[in-house]
């Protein structure tokens, strides 16, 4: 929320006010439905929990459906549910630590550096454990079997999304990045059984590239999902789900070191692909190696 937002009971609430949005839960918990106040009794006991949960699992804990939760969120006259957690971070945390979890606003520059690089290589080392070699293998298959493969991501995901078009497509891969909202359902719509999907989206719950996947599941397409660990709306619609670990998602809804986990990821997967088909595949990195260089004093 930005300035004075209006909310369903007609009042407003400053976006600056930290302590609004619980206070306004517990002021209109009396006057919500069953199932909303439901939610509403969860999200107020477990609020700092419930910023490290996607939608789906607060659904779960709190026994309700995601559209319920999203209903709860626009009686409380905001968006939906990922602004509801950047709103209970500023009621529950220091702000500086909206900018990364580790910092302080005493911090150095040299103890900035350190925290950042050792968030990062937390990632890592973590999305390396957690990566479940059959889950890796399987995505592969599904990978080289296709004949056409589409990459989705939108907001930070999107750069990560047109890395991993552009490595396959030096493989020789007819791969193309799709990050336009409306253009993804389009185009998800027109995928078939030949079609391999890739979705990035590190929270799982983008609303748009939720749509995409499940309509290229619904066309026949298969599918693979790229997302931050534990339950989401998107891995419902994936065939295949690789997980990344973020080291300081617990205040933000996009984490930064969530990108470098991605690219890693992705990278792993490009080889993976790359070594199936050892000859073929260097024939055409050089290929295109030498078509960049043409670019190039």
């Amino acid at each position: 929320m930005s300035g004075k937002q209006r909310l369903a009971n007609g009042r407003t609430v400053e976006a600056e006010d930290k302590a609004s949005i619980l206070t306004l839960i517990r002021q209109s918990m009396r006057t919500l439905p069953p199932t909303a106040r439901r939610i509403a009794e969860y999200v107020d006991g477990h609020a700092s929990d419930v910023i490290r949960m996607s939608i789906t699992e607060l659904a779960e804990h709190a026994e309700a459906s995601e559209g319920s939760i999203v209903g709860l969120c626009r009686r409380l006259g905001i968006d939906g549910f990922q602004e509801l957690k950047i709103l209970l971070s500023r009621d529950l945390v220091d702000p500086v630590r909206l900018i990364h979890e580790d910092l302080r606003e005493t911090d150095s520059v040299a103890d900035v550096a350190e925290h950042v690089f050792a968030a990062h290589i937390a990632s890592l080392q973590q999305t390396r454990q957690l990566l479940a070699m059959p889950a890796l293998t399987r995505a592969v298959e599904i990978i080289r079997n296709a004949r056409r493969l589409e990459v989705y991501g939108i907001g930070s995901s999107g750069p990560i999304a047109q890395d991993l078009a552009y490595r396959l497509l030096q493989l020789g891969r007819d791969a193309k990045v799709v990050s336009d909202s409306h253009i993804q359902a389009v185009s998800a719509a027109m995928t078939d059984a030949s079609t391999a999907v890739i979705t990035i989206s590190h929270s799982g719950s983008t609303t748009e590239t939720v749509l995409a996947t499940r309509l290229a599941r619904d066309a026949g397409a298969r599918t693979i999902g790229i997302t931050r660990m534990g339950k989401s709306p998107l891995a419902r619609y994936c065939d295949i789900v690789l997980h990344t670990i973020a080291n300081e998602t617990r205040y933000r809804p996009e984490a930064m070191s969530s990108r470098v986990a991605q690219l890693a990821l992705i990278d792993t997967l490009v080889s993976c692909c790359a070594l199936a088909d050892a000859k073929r595949s260097v024939a055409k990195l050089e290929l295109s190696a030498r078509i960049i260089a043409g670019k190039r004093f």
